[in-house]
Order: structure tokens, then C-alpha cells, then sequence
């Protein structure tokens, strides 16, 4: 069942995550099945995105630190930038990654520093 204010909080939130980016995933009928593009916008960006325990700097941080250290480069091109969008600054990611490195691995490490001087280059 279908939360009506659970999605206008997902879309809002989706559309001010992948602000300004080209790598962003579709939500549109046919991109992903419909009732995972539910999903995504009504619980997981209309509900757990939305709650008061953690600020969207720090839950953005922390998605950018599991799809470091699980390798996620595809997904990091979308939640790099959107960390940049929700005021993650880019020092907080390298700092991150860095730490990341001596827990999830060397190799993940270097593959998130190239995405993120893909996605978000230093001179910005």
C-alpha cells in the first residue's frame, strides 16, 4: 500500500540528493520494477532518510562509508555528489575514505578516491 506522504518526502529528498547529476538513477516507469521504485522512495528516502536520530550530513556520510568498504563504485557516483548536495564536505569523504582503507581494504580505498575525483574533482 502506497503512503501518499511517505513519497512527496522520498521524491523531495531523491531530487535534492542527485541534484545536478547525470549519473543519478531513473525512478521512472519501466527504469526499475515499480514496486521497488516504491521502495525507494517511500521507505527508504520517505522514512528512514527522514528520521530525527541522525542529520542527512551524517546519514549521507555513512551510506558513503558502506559503499566504500563494500566497493559500490556505481552507487558511490551517485551518493558522492549527493553527500556534496546535503553539505558533507569533500575533506569529511577523504577523511572517510582514509579510514575506511585500514578497515575495508587498500584496493576499495584507491577505487573511491577515483570515483570521487571523477565525480567531484578537488578544485570544486
Amino acid at each position: 500500500m502506497s503512503d501518499p506522504e511517505k513519497r512527496e518526502k522520498g521524491i523531495a529528498f531523491f531530487k535534492k540528493l542527485t541534484e545536478g547529476s547525470d549519473k543519478a538513477p531513473s525512478l521512472n516507469k519501466g527504469a526499475m520494477p515499480e514496486t521497488f521504485a516504491n521502495y525507494t522512495l517511500e521507505h527508504l528516502f520517505g522514512d528512514v532518510w527522514q528520521g530525527d536520530e541522525l542529520s542527512l550530513e551524517q546519514r549521507s556520510l555513512i551510506t558513503c562509508t558502506l559503499l566504500v568498504g563494500l566497493n559500490r563504485e556505481a552507487e558511490q557516483r551517485i551518493h558522492f555528489p549527493g553527500a556534496k548536495n546535503l553539505g558533507v564536505k569533500r575533506e569529511q569523504l577523504e577523511a572517510m575514505i582514509t579510514h575506511a582503507a585500514h578497515y575495508a581494504g587498500w584496493p576499495v580505498a584507491a577505487s573511491a578516491f577515483r570515483v570521487l575525483a571523477e565525480v567531484w574533482p578537488a578544485e570544486e
